[in-house]
């Protein structure tokens, strides 16, 4: 039975990692970022999907179950569920993106003069489950541009990541904020390495 799960949890995670893709719809060629020290990361997150609803329907809707079972038990879930985006996911994005640039580009959230601005806009975020019987892993959709710092209107490169996998929960336990943090982890991981190998050549 146990050998059965694990083979099924590799299936999913094998799926989900097919499914995964990014699509340059502008700007593809980086060689502009070529001698470039600094980057400004900023981080959107309007107009976003939890799984398939609005963010707002999503966190109300789990705002009221956690509510009904516990009084204010929900209202301190929509709390943290905000405070994740900067307190854990933007910095686990920082942090694998300066691993994989190495010491090509320095780039953070901090005010720093940059010619450049990395947006990064959270445009899905899902939550997965882990009932036990059930599990989906986490996974985020991002849309990435590279603007002038000056004129953000400016694109000089876009593109979409689809499906950016995260990690998939073990046991009966399943924290979201840790799944997700993961999938920002991977998409860090893949833009720095493209932008550093830009920035070196």
């Amino acid at each position: 039975m146990k050998k059965t799960k694990t083979v099924l949890v590799l299936a999913i995670i094998l799926i989900a990692s097919l499914c995964f893709g990014q699509k340059w719809t502008t700007g593809k060629d980086l060689s502009y970022l070529r001698g470039q020290r600094t980057l400004l990361v900023k981080f959107t997150y309007d107009d976003m999907k939890a799984g398939p609803k609005e963010e707002w329907e999503y966190v109300k809707e789990k705002k009221e179950e956690y509510n009904q079972k516990e009084p204010g038990k929900g209202d301190e879930w929509a709390k943290i569920w905000e405070e994740n985006k900067v307190r854990v996911y933007e910095p686990k994005f920082e942090e694998l993106f300066k691993q994989f640039c190495g010491e090509h580009l320095a780039a953070n959230r901090q005010k720093i003069e940059s010619k450049y601005t990395l947006i990064v806009h959270a445009v899905r975020m899902e939550p997965g489950w882990n009932v036990g019987f059930s599990k989906r892993a986490a996974s985020c959709d991002f849309e990435i541009k590279i603007v002038k710092t000056e004129d953000p209107s400016e694109v000089k490169s876009a593109c979409m990541m689809y499906n950016v996998p995260g990690a998939l929960g073990g046991g009966n336990d399943y924290d979201t904020a840790y799944h997700i943090k993961e999938c920002f982890a991977e998409s860090g991981k893949i833009l720095g390495k493209k932008l550093g190998k830009a920035c070196s050549r």
